[in-house]
């Protein structure tokens, strides 16, 4: 699967298909090792085994990738947070969903919510990030008039979820609440109730 090369050259491998997701799914492997600020296109290129200029040509620069990275995430998050709410019906649930999401795609998690790493005006994102909020809050929360209280809960209970899930991503708990996340979250959410 090596492309033609001279005798000089290095070979590089053929990407037929989606080059676009190989990149992405280069760049998400990237972050887990390095972090989104180490994070270089050239690396990038050097992973997924094609030219410096392939990933330019995808995303222009590190902040249009990632942006992808980061709509990637959203719409991830989406599908996860409704898929667990149609099973379950539960925010309770959805509040579990979104701290394995953070604790399974970590690398997608660490971008998602750094808007000074991407374009956070893109359409695309916008649309991604949209519709996982969507799912954040009980339909009422989203009334005209403010949505109240109801959406003052919604709003309480995603930043207990998020800060929780980010303060274990990070280290940043006493080891005596142990080491599973969810079931961390199920014992702090009681607090909100």
């Amino acid at each position: 699967m090596a492309s033609a090369a001279g005798a000089g050259d290095v070979a590089r491998p053929y990407h037929h298909g989606d080059l676009r997701r190989v990149l992405l799914e280069a760049a998400v492997e990237a972050i887990d090792e390095v972090g989104p600020a180490a994070l270089s296109l050239r690396d990038l290129a050097r992973r997924a085994g094609v030219s410096h200029a392939a990933p330019a040509h995808h995303f222009g620069d590190k902040a249009g990738l990632l942006t992808a990275v980061a709509a990637d995430g959203f719409r991830r998050l989406a599908a996860t947070l409704g898929d667990a709410y149609r099973a379950t019906g539960s925010f309770l649930e959805v509040g579990i969903a979104y701290a394995r999401f953070a604790v399974t795609h970590r690398a997608h998690f660490e971008v998602m919510f750094r808007p000074e790493l991407y374009r956070a005006d893109d359409p695309a994102l916008a649309q991604a990030r949209d519709a996982a909020r969507s799912l954040l809050y009980p339909p009422a929360a989203e009334a005209a008039d403010g949505g109240g209280d109801d959406l003052r809960a919604a709003v309480a209970a995603w930043s207990l979820v998020h800060g929780l899930v980010t303060l274990w991503l990070n280290r940043n708990l006493p080891p005596q609440l142990g080491d599973d996340p969810e079931q961390l979250v199920r014992e702090v959410a009681r607090y909100l109730f």
